[in-house]
């Protein structure tokens, strides 16, 4: 190589540059947009309360996209996280039928989570399963063994100091939930990016093999990772169920769409091997401002829904456009 063609990509990639570039900050331009546009589509978006109930739209859903984040880096992917909740939340109603009390509930949500998480690692990797084959596989059985235990009935009752989890306030117009999403989101960013688990993980999604031959131990890392994915599953199903103050069989259908497209709108690489946690704090901003400014101007569900799945669509497909764009040009 010509040394003189070095000078030009170094003085190309300073720092500040490679923030102005990265889909972090696009993504933020993104958000500051969508909020602009809801203030001026609805005269009641800009409420400190009404935007206080905005984040109940993606605070549960962003703590599940953490771990799941940190699950795709490594090359996985858990699609059974809605169906854990709808599992989690069956078990904690069940335990409120014989008189269990706040403090019961919330553990055994936390349990439940955990050992979902821990069955779906034991299939991927002990028994060296596909991931995306054993999660869709236990997405039908979690929530199938709701529908069994509930059928077209609901658990209720539960006590009346449960609902602060989902319905509480730490301080104005902060809720519990959105703080408990900060708090994640400080471990998991502080866990990803500043130790030696985190570079394990890129390690690991890069080049599983080779992370291996240098002394990671791949198999359980990603024993971990799944642990953790059940068990932030368990703790928005906790969330969930206490603002919603009942248990359905149906609860929180089809949110393994999008807690996916968080992570991937978030700068995740469906693929594994890069990503970041601001991208995915971001991400969750951008859709639960999306969602609630559709909401403000009374769109229909489905049509969110539709939303969502271009999304995930596009979010994947826009950097293999790109590649073949520049190919052609090259």
């Amino acid at each position: 190589m010509n040394p003189t063609e070095r000078f030009i990509p170094d003085r190309l990639t300073t720092p500040m540059q490679r923030l102005l570039k990265s889909w972090e900050t696009l993504l933020l331009l993104v958000a500051v947009g969508i909020f602009t546009m809801n203030s001026f589509a609805s005269p009641y978006f800009l409420d400190a309360w009404n935007l206080s109930d905005a984040t109940f739209n993606f605070t549960e859903k962003a703590m599940i996209a953490f771990a799941m984040a940190l699950l795709i880096i490594s090359g996985e992917i858990d699609l059974s996280v809605a169906s854990i909740i709808a599992l989690t939340s069956t078990a904690m109603g069940a335990a409120v039928q014989y008189g269990a009390g706040t403090t019961d509930i919330v553990l055994i949500g936390l349990l439940v989570g955990l050992l979902c998480g821990a069955f779906n690692a034991v299939l991927v990797t002990i028994m060296g399963l596909p991931s995306i084959v054993v999660t869709i596989g236990t997405m039908s059985l979690f929530r199938g063994i709701s529908y069994i235990v509930l059928g077209d009935q609901a658990y209720r009752g539960y006590p009346a100091d449960f609902a602060f989890f989902g319905q509480g306030y730490v301080w104005w117009v902060f809720s519990f939930e959105i703080v408990l999403f900060v708090i994640f989101a400080i471990i998991y960013g502080v866990v990803l990016h500043k130790t030696n688990f985190g570079r394990a993980i890129y390690a690991i999604g890069n080049n599983a093999t080779a992370a291996q031959f240098s002394g990671i131990r791949v198999q359980r890392v990603k024993f971990i990772l799944f642990l953790l994915t059940g068990l932030m599953a368990g703790i928005a199903a906790i969330c969930l169920t206490s603002r919603l103050g009942s248990t359905r069989p149906s609860i929180a259908v089809g949110w393994e769409l999008e807690v996916v497209t968080m992570v991937v709108l978030g700068g995740v690489n469906i693929l594994g091997g890069s990503g970041s946690i601001p991208g995915v704090v971001i991400a969750a901003f951008v859709m639960g401002l999306v969602t609630f400014g559709l909401g403000l101007l009374n769109v229909p569900g489905i049509v969110m829904s539709i939303f969502i799945g271009l999304l995930l669509i596009g979010v994947i497909a826009l950097p293999r456009l790109l590649t073949m764009i520049a190919a052609r040009r090259a």
